[in-house]
């Protein structure tokens, strides 16, 4: 079982497991655009943000991230008693797992992507994110193989749409490069025909006054 959250916004879910063994199917079958939340260096829930594509970390405002921390801070057995704790958050793509870690266990991939902020306790958030809680059953695998593939697709349109452009400004620079040649092929032919026009007049004129003479 998962349970889904609102943020107050409206625009974002916010999700997490019921104990470390659902937390480990979150860890395994995030999205890309997910962002997990843990309190820090104590035991607590894992609650992931589902950003919209193509936001970063930075793109979160700061009453989402307040959402956040206050849920995953109600969520932990010693942090909920605390006037305040630390909370820290990465993107789900740089958690690392491995075999010798206990279930909910993680690393990172790169710490320094890591975030830290502090939080105090505040109850009218999270009263106000219950409010919106749902319990389902999802089947996270097939959700993440779905998005996945969706990514991919997007990619391939993207990719497609890019490589007709870069057709279409070789053909555009081909076109304009030979009007460019055209242009000064016939200003050569124009100056060619000034000058034998020229040299015809002259020479007929000449033989015209040779034969007035004789």
């Amino acid at each position: 079982m998962v349970l889904y959250f609102q943020s107050r916004c409206g625009e974002y879910t916010l999700y997490m497991g019921r104990d470390k063994y659902e937390n480990e199917d979150l860890i395994k079958y995030g999205w890309p655009e997910d962002v997990w939340f843990h309190v820090d260096d104590l035991s607590s829930a894992h609650v992931y943000l589902r950003m919209k594509p193509d936001m970063t970390l930075n793109d979160i405002s700061d009453d989402l991230l307040l959402d956040c921390a206050s849920l995953v801070k109600a969520n932990s057995i010693q942090g909920c008693k605390k006037s305040s704790v630390y909370v820290i958050y990465t993107r789900w793509k740089n958690l690392k797992k491995t075999n010798d870690m206990v279930e909910g266990q993680v690393s990172y991939h790169r710490p320094e992507n890591v975030k830290r902020m502090s939080v105090e306790k505040n109850n009218t958030i999270v009263r106000a994110l219950e409010k919106t809680k749902k319990e389902l059953y999802p089947d996270l695998c097939a959700e993440q193989a779905q998005r996945l593939r969706e990514i991919q697709q997007q990619k391939k349109r993207e990719y497609k749409k890019l490589a007709e452009q870069k057709k279409a400004a070789k053909m555009q620079a081909i076109q304009e490069k030979e009007a460019r040649s055209y242009d000064r092929i016939m200003d050569a032919d124009l100056m060619t025909s000034t000058k034998d026009v020229a040299g015809t007049a002259d020479a007929t004129a000449a033989e015209e006054y040779e034969d007035d003479f004789f």
